[in-house]
């Protein structure tokens, strides 16, 4: 079944021959399509299944994040908003199904991770507790009435909404209100809880739990900053759709009321100094008096914060905590004879994930700066014409995960972004948010 229009292709494929060569026209002609032919399924009840590519199930963020690409040209392709609003139909009944979990089966059949200690079910392959796990539908579910203005997506938002916010509530008091436990056997320690499956211990603070991060590692400290500013925004996209579409004004003064306890947190709670630099934002923190200062490739990441809406790209706070991510003072960015970019703790020591690279390019201020990183992962792609999870920072040919959409739909993003044919972004300052 056809998910999109060849005309939507062809069209921006020669735009970009035009403008950027062929050798990145060809590339991003092989990831746009990618995604579209392999790893979308139609389902008979007016849903879409996304696989995240090499392995099976549908994760709530990576669905999202793939479809990215896709959101600048929805105007001109009906059928491929049909595909966007099918995807976006499925993940708000997902998050209605069990809103603690990451990744869902296609059906109920029990594949995945059963043997984990937490309240699992055959419809859920894997069900570690992320934040961002619940604000990619929302975003989705947003971006989809911002590009094309159609609602009939819209049917369960609301009640996802709530399910979210109900959530995000309960782990602001995690200790005390909480049921979630999460533990795994003979695994590494990230794929596992501490406490019997509590994670470690945090202090309230306003900020809201996470168990895991958008990597599927725990939380070093469980207060994840870049989880919590995503969440202020979809919040506000909550409010916002609740006001103007819904007509809920409960739905929208709980949603904005939140959003702006969040916020608050972060600013309050989120920020320490950094010798050498001043004040920056950290990765997590616990809410005792401990931060971890770091940033990972997976998005929400610190890098990603102008491109999920939580700040403008030249915020002061964004660019002194950009100067420590890019810097040899975050144990994950790496220099090699490849590339030099950011990694994560979730692959090898020494590799640079292309999703890294494309977020620093899509953040970037200075256009060289993102041809030089569009033209890093143009060179870095082991010769597959397919970009990967990580690559050695040493030898590009020495990567992970052969089949990974998400880095697939980043690079178009970066593509589309250098080319000047990135239509559809998110105006931070529209949203009211503090700078």
């Amino acid at each position: 079944m056809r998910v999109f229009r060849a005309k939507t292709v062809d069209e921006v494929t020669d735009a970009l021959r035009e403008r950027l060569g062929v050798a990145v026209a060809d590339r991003f002609e092989r990831c746009f399509t990618d995604t579209l032919e392999a790893a979308i399924e139609p389902l008979s009840d007016g849903t879409a299944f996304v696989i995240t590519g090499d392995i099976p199930a549908m994760w709530l963020r990576d669905s999202t994040a793939q479809l990215a690409p896709y959101l600048h040209f929805l105007a001109d392709d009906e059928l491929l908003a049909d595909t966007v609003a099918a995807v976006s139909k499925r993940q708000l009944a997902l998050v209605l199904r069990d809103p603690y979990a990451n990744a869902f089966n296609r059906d109920d059949d029990g594949r995945g991770h059963q043997e984990d200690l937490t309240e699992q079910s055959g419809w859920v392959w894997e069900r570690k507790y992320e934040i961002d796990s619940l604000c990619y539908p929302i975003q989705l579910a947003y971006d989809l009435w911002r590009a094309t203005g159609r609602t009939d997506h819209l049917g369960s938002f609301a009640a996802a909404a709530w399910a979210a916010i109900t959530v995000l509530r309960a782990e602001q008091d995690h200790e005390r209100l909480s049921t979630y436990r999460f533990q795994r056997r003979d695994c590494p320690p990230s794929d596992t809880l501490v406490r019997e499956g509590r994670g470690t211990l945090v202090a309230p603070n306003g900020l809201s739990w996470s168990a895991f991060r958008p990597s599927d590692d725990a939380c070093e400290l469980g207060y994840n900053i870049p989880g919590n500013a995503f969440a202020v925004v979809v919040l506000r996209y909550t409010g916002e759709l609740a006001r103007e579409v819904l007509h809920d004004d409960a739905l929208a003064q709980e949603a904005d009321a939140l959003s702006g306890e969040l916020d608050r947190a972060i600013r309050a709670h989120g920020v320490v100094v950094q010798e050498g630099i001043g004040e920056i934002l950290a990765y997590e923190v616990d809410g005792r008096g401990s931060d971890v200062r770091m940033d990972d490739s997976n998005v929400p990441s610190l890098l990603s914060l102008p491109l999920i809406g939580w700040c403008a790209a030249d915020d002061p706070l964004y660019l002194a905590t950009r100067e420590f991510i890019l810097s040899d003072r975050n144990p994950y960015f790496h220099r090699g004879a490849a590339a030099s970019g950011l990694g994560s703790p979730h692959t090898p020591p020494g590799t640079i994930w292309p999703i890294g690279l494309a977020i620093q390019g899509l953040t970037a201020l200075d256009h060289e700066e993102k041809v030089d990183l569009l033209n890093t992962m143009v060179a870095t792609d082991a010769g597959t014409g397919l970009m990967h999870e990580s690559f050695d920072k040493d030898d590009s040919t020495t990567f992970t995960r052969e089949w990974f959409s998400w880095a697939n739909a980043m690079f178009c993003e970066l593509v589309l972004d250098v080319a000047g044919l990135r239509s559809y972004v998110r105006e931070p300052d529209a949203l009211g948010i503090e700078s």
